[in-house]
């Protein structure tokens, strides 16, 4: 008697390809961000006027490491969802699409020393994160909700940015 292959009815990525597929583009957009981003800070970023809003420097790499952990962990929910979901491939895709926007935003302003620049970047930035909160929502709403405090900080973000322009132009 011969027997039929059995086949799993979990059609989830393993546990261990959805925890390194959620945590290693934000680990690379971290270390990337971060390698560009941190010789400016004394030299280039010093030298700027800055509006009276601006927080302190220390406050930066918390903020980021929290938000990059919560952004693993709503991506994290998305990839353990069955591979065939309706909605999960385009949300994944708009996911990681904003993660390379985050990532060129420190290229363009830190790296090519140009507020204006990082303007071009971080403005669809937003919309991008706005397009995966809305992408995440209907398959995963903690998913989706993980993502607000980015958005209010890339927000916040785009503000100074577009201040320090103003006020170095």
């Amino acid at each position: 008697m011969t027997s039929l292959p059995q086949t799993s009815t979990d059609s989830r990525p393993p546990l261990w390809a959805a925890l390194a597929i959620a945590i290693l583009p934000v680990v690379a957009a971290s270390v990337a961000g971060s390698a560009v981003t941190v010789p400016q800070i004394p030299t280039w970023y010093a030298g700027l006027i800055k509006p009276s809003f601006n927080p302190p420097n220390w406050i930066f790499a918390p903020v980021w490491t929290a938000l990059y952990a919560l952004m693993a962990l709503g991506v994290f929910r998305i990839l353990r969802l069955p591979v065939g979901t309706p909605g999960r491939r385009r949300a994944l895709l708009v996911y990681h699409l904003q993660l390379l926007f985050n990532t060129g935003w420190s290229f363009a302003f830190f790296g090519a020393n140009s507020p204006v620049a990082g303007l071009a970047v971080i403005l669809p930035l937003l919309a991008l994160i706005v397009a995966t909160i809305a992408a995440f929502r209907p398959l995963d709403r903690l998913a989706s909700n993980l993502l607000w405090p980015y958005l209010a900080w890339v927000a916040f973000a785009t503000l100074l940015n577009a201040s320090i322009w103003w006020l170095n132009r």
